[in-house]
């Protein structure tokens, strides 16, 4: 497995374990949810740069981010 593949599986593997925290959660900390959120707002970022990455590399979108019909 590549190293990119590697870590998109990582955050999306992240994604998935604080959206499942975050809805178990009964009585939240704000600053523990402060902690998650910002976690989870980079892993989401580096998921969605890998997905538009594959995009433009096997043509579903143009240079510019832009799909194709």
């Amino acid at each position: 497995m590549s190293r990119k593949a590697d870590s998109f599986l990582k955050n999306y593997h992240k994604l998935k374990q604080i959206a499942e925290t975050m809805r178990d959660i009964s009585e939240p900390d704000i600053d523990h949810l402060i902690t998650m959120v910002d976690e989870a707002t980079r892993a989401y970022k580096s998921c969605q740069s890998r997905i538009e990455a594959v995009e433009k590399a096997i043509g579903l979108t143009d240079k510019k981010g832009v799909k194709n019909s």
